[in-house]
């Protein structure tokens, strides 16, 4: 019940209304003012997370540790405060709905936030010490990588480095969302994900024809361009970023790529340099990822006449993140590195003894 009370010392035109209400109801009120206004809470938001990426809610709980119970209902409690469907479930696959897809990629950046607020405060407090996560695109994480980090370990042994290998665009992606903080990559990255994005040229990687020792062209060392039609091929498969540069290189210097002879698609470098020493055909590959094979003598390198295959791999971070000092130590490394290597031929001449 109200009642209106006229002030009348103030003037007419100051009214004081007076609200009696129950206290129940007073209780509502004030913890409406207190806690926060949002639909979901950061364990919600790391369980979204964990089932989106299983893309089963057992292995979701198992490792959160968390009953699958428990796990179910806060999906569903975020699903009734969101007023939305985030999972499609049916009996063999659980899969993200639009709005479930959409709503991942603010909860994953809210997570790195939240992990990075952390981060920077461990920062203060402790120093030098520190964690820090670092992206490679795949050729460069399976063959460049364990150098770098190994160097790095050797002289910051007190920060723990957790490490990506995944394709340039997935790598960039996690960068732009703070779940990585540097990365180097290969490859053109794509235009739509530049935005936010530091990029630093690093080195040069050379792609080298390689094939076997008992190739009839291993005694010649060098070849003209139009011998590459005489060629067997191994190559990545067709959308393999590394498959579509050398193409493009190729078809610059007028090389008909429709016309090269593939006799073998396979999915990792190793089965190509496999292939490539049993005499099954030639292959383009990352001069980082043969010095053993050269070292050996079980591949031999053919230079192609007036062409040159190198692409630029590049230290990729998010202008925008967090730097924190373990941030700062790994591109002090990157950046010496980068001074002291001119080509990834010359890389393995780096010390990490």
């Amino acid at each position: 019940m109200a009642e209106l009370v006229d002030a009348l010392d103030l003037g007419p035109s100051n009214l004081v209304m007076r609200v009696r209400v129950s206290p129940s109801v007073f209780l509502n009120l004030r913890n409406l003012m207190i806690r926060p206004m949002l639909p979901f809470t950061l364990q919600q938001l790391r369980i979204l997370k964990a089932v989106a990426t299983e893309k089963s809610f057992t292995k979701a709980a198992d490792i959160l540790f968390l009953s699958q119970p428990y796990l179910s209902k806060q999906i569903k409690i975020l699903e009734q405060n969101l007023d939305v469907t985030l999972f499609k479930r049916n009996c063999k696959n659980i899969d993200l709905t639009e709005n479930g897809k959409v709503f991942l990629q603010y909860a994953e950046r809210i997570l790195a936030l939240c992990e990075e607020s952390c981060r920077a405060i461990i920062d203060l407090k402790n120093g030098e010490r520190g964690n820090l996560s670092v992206g490679a695109s795949q050729t460069i994480g399976t063959y460049l990588m364990p150098r770098l980090l190994a160097l790095f370990a050797q002289n910051y042994p007190q920060i723990d480095l957790k490490v990506q290998v995944n394709s340039t665009r997935l790598i960039v992606k996690q960068i732009i969302n703070k779940q990585i903080d540097i990365a180097v990559v290969g490859g053109e990255v794509p235009e739509d994900l530049k935005q936010n994005l530091k990029m630093e040229h690093f080195v040069e990687d050379e792609l080298n024809l390689i094939i076997s020792n008992s190739h009839p062209f291993a005694k010649l060392k060098k070849i003209k361009k139009e011998d590459l039609y005489h060629l067997n091929f191994i190559t990545l498969h067709s959308n393999s970023t590394i498959r579509k540069f050398v193409d493009n290189i190729l078809k610059q210097n007028n090389i008909e790529t429709d016309q090269l002879t593939i006799v073998m698609q396979l999915n990792s470098i190793e089965a190509i340099k496999t292939a490539v020493s049993l005499g099954l055909g030639a292959a383009f590959v990352s001069s980082s990822s043969i010095e053993k094979e050269i070292k050996l003598k079980t591949l031999e390198i053919l230079q192609i006449e007036n062409i040159k295959i190198t692409r630029s791999l590049s230290i990729v971070s998010n202008s925008e993140a967090y730097k924190s000092k373990s941030f700062e130590f790994f591109y002090k490394e990157l950046t010496s590195l980068k001074e002291n290597v001119k080509s990834l031929h010359s890389s393995k001449n780096i010390d990490i003894s």
